[in-house]
Parts: structure tokens; sequence; C-alpha cells
């Protein structure tokens, strides 16, 4: 199979999964990648947590909106929807003192909470900011910018919301700015979104919603499918009969180890879950009609750079990423 464009290529990538697979992970190690190859990168989180600094360099406190340098190259934030719209509404007001006190009105403050969508608007509405943010001589302030985008069903509201917008109003600077941003959503060359799965059924079924509705409904580019914590076989080649010989040493018990028949059981264990996952891996990739990127599942799990160079080097090898 022909290599895949390199992630590293798009200005924009949004990654979005089911809770629990590792979405988070995949964008750190994306991040890590992207960095180490000389790229400007910011790492974007939209929820009220950061988990991104903890694992791309453990011990950073949270960025918030200002935002945090984590190494050469590599920088994330935190978007929080009453700042990001402090700032857009002081932009088209022209005081921000005034944008201020508005956003400090209880009542104002209350009829926003009861309003849907403003909040996956104004999100996206500043990652656009961010994506057309340049430097003094005009190149982009930042070469490739990551979003940590809520979980599967929140996702594709948070992607959907400009399009409903630009349907729903007529003219003036909201429907403009939320056209713009439609636009950088759709832009097939600058914009993609990654799902990230585990290989499991449930999983496996949500990814086939999530692709079929990314393409269908908001018209995102999708042009893979990371399949994270994939457990590898347990055994070489020509070892495949090694729980049959352990439990043929019957009660010897082989110093330092576990009893054979307890070793040939966890054997068995790896084996099906391995046999199991690569059933699954195959039904995602049949499912979405798409290619697959595996990552293995790593025994201590990641909690830094040091795990996390092990996902990037799948994610974003120097010559863009081989799918299975």
């Amino acid at each position: 199979m022909d290599p895949l464009r390199p992630l590293t290529d798009r200005r924009l990538v949004i990654v979005t999964g089911k809770g629990g697979t590792g979405k988070t992970t995949v964008t750190a190690a994306l991040a890590l990648a992207a960095s180490r190859a000389g790229l400007r990168v910011l790492a974007v989180e939209v929820g009220p947590d950061s988990e991104l600094p903890g694992l791309l360099a453990p011990g950073t406190p949270d960025p918030g909106y200002e935002g945090v340098e984590l190494g050469a190259g590599l920088r994330a934030m935190r978007i929080e929807p009453y700042r990001a719209l402090g700032e857009y509404l002081g932009l088209q007001l022209g005081v921000r003192a005034l944008a201020d006190r508005v956003l400090r009105n209880r009542a104002f403050r209350q009829l926003l909470d009861a309003a849907p969508g403003w909040r996956e608007l104004i999100t996206l509405g500043k990652v656009w900011h961010l994506e057309q943010m340049q430097e003094p001589e005009g190149r982009p302030r930042f070469d490739l910018i990551l979003v940590d985008a809520p979980a599967t069903g929140h996702g594709l509201t948070f992607l959907d919301v400009p399009r409903v917008v630009v349907s729903a109003v007529r003219m003036g600077p909201l429907r403009r700015n939320a056209a713009l941003v439609e636009a950088m959503v759709k832009d097939r060359d600058r914009t993609l979104l990654l799902p990230v799965a585990l290989a499991e059924e449930l999983p496996a079924r949500e990814t086939e919603e999530l692709v079929r509705r990314a393409r269908d409904e908001i018209g995102i580019a999708v042009d893979r499918v990371v399949v994270n914590a994939l457990t590898p076989p347990p055994l070489p080649a020509g070892l495949e009969d090694l729980p049959r010989r352990l439990r043929g040493l019957g009660t010897q018990r082989l110093p330092g180890l576990p009893p054979p028949a307890s070793m040939a059981a966890c054997i068995e264990h790896l084996r099906a879950r391995s046999a199991l996952g690569t059933r699954y891996l195959r039904e995602i990739r049949e499912r979405c009609g798409l290619p697959v990127v595996a990552l293995p599942a790593l025994p201590a799990g990641v909690e830094g750079p040091s795990e996390l160079a092990e996902l990037a080097a799948v994610l974003a090898p120097a010559h863009g990423t081989r799918a299975r």
C-alpha cells in the first residue's frame, strides 16, 4: 500500500474518538514527533482539564488560556470558552473593557449558559484565529496545530456547529466568522480528522459511525484510523506449542518462575487477546473503508516522553505512515 500523506504535513489535525481510547495520548505522541522533526507545534485542549503537559513535560502546570512552552518548538494551551468569547467581543466592539463588563453581567452569563452551540463555535473560532497567526516576516506562527477534541458524540457536534450557524444566520459578523471556521474545517488540504479507536466491539462500531458522519454531514477529511493499544502476539514464530510443552511439565517448578500451568494459561490469554484485536483491526478497516495505523499496547502504560516516543515512531515515521 502506498504511504499515506504524513500527518505532520497538515496545518490542523483534530483528534477524536470514544472516551478511553487514548486520543489525548495520541495527540501528545504526534505533538512530540512533529516538534522533534523541527516543526513549530501547538497542542490545544478544549476540555476543563489539562492532561497534555503532564505527558509531554511532566511537572508542568496547567497551561491555561495563555499557554506554556513545553520545549523547543512545542507549546500547549487550553481554550476556555469565556476567555475566547471575551477576546472575540473585544475585537468586535473595539473596546476590551466593555466586553469584559458584558461578560461579568450575571443575566448575560445565565443566557449564555442556556444557549446551545456557542462554546463549540467560539472554541473553533479561536482555533481558526491561532491557525491564521503569523510571525512578523509573514510565515505562520505554528506549522502544525493539534486539537485534542471532545469524545466521539460531542466531537461531531463540536465540528458541525459552524455549518449550522452559516445555515441559520443570513448576514452579519457572526455568519462571516462562522463561514471562515466552516471553510477551515472542510479544507481537505490543511485540516484532517484523526479518529482513535480500540480493537474492541463498541469502539469499532462507534468509529464506523464517526467516520460516516464526519464525511457525509460535516465534510471534513478523514484518511486513516488509529487503533490504539493493540496486544502483540505473545510468542515468536516457532514457539506456538509452548503452552502445550509447559503443561507437559506437570507440577515441576522452574526456579524463579510461576508454575508451568500458570505460565501456559497467561500465554493463551494473551494469544486470545491478540487474535481478537487482529479481528477488530480488520473489522475497523473494512467498516470504515480506510487504512488503519496500529499502535502497540505498552506494558507499563504511558507516563512521559520516553513512552510517547515509541508511539510517535509509528504515527509519524520519517517517510510517512504506512497503514496495515
